[in-house]
């Protein structure tokens, strides 16, 4: 899959809320699986940070817009391949934003991950992964 440049994830931007990023979440967590999830946490939490730039702001809401959206190039109903087209663009931002993600955003992400799905072991994380 193509990586989407940051102007093409600003339209999605209007499908963004807090409200629908947690409601995806809550209602699909099981069908996600913990990494997608994690990837989400941790845009969310780099969205909500006072120090990320404006422009980075406007591709994490595209991104998690994109994920919110029903309408997108696989359908998230469709087993299997349903999420993969979202986890695709969620790590395209990341790399994105590079810097801006700190480590202290990683944590977060992933402590609230170990929350929702149960720890994970160590041995399997890496301070490393998008």
């Amino acid at each position: 899959m193509k990586t989407p440049e940051p102007d093409q994830l600003v339209p999605w931007a209007s499908h963004y809320s807090e409200t629908g990023f947690w409601g995806k979440l809550a209602h699909r967590t099981k069908q996600l699986g913990r990494r997608p999830a994690e990837l989400g946490l941790t845009l969310f939490y780099t969205l909500r940070e006072p120090g990320t730039p404006t422009w980075c702001k406007a591709v994490i809401s595209g991104s998690l817009g994109y994920f919110i959206s029903l309408i997108d190039a696989v359908p998230d109903l469709t087993p299997v391949l349903g999420y993969t087209d979202d986890v695709s663009v969620m790590i395209a931002s990341l790399a994105i934003l590079g810097a801006h993600v700190t480590p202290d955003i990683r944590h977060r992400a992933r402590h609230r991950a170990d929350t929702i799905f149960g720890k994970q072991d160590s041995a399997s994380t890496s301070d490393n992964t998008a």
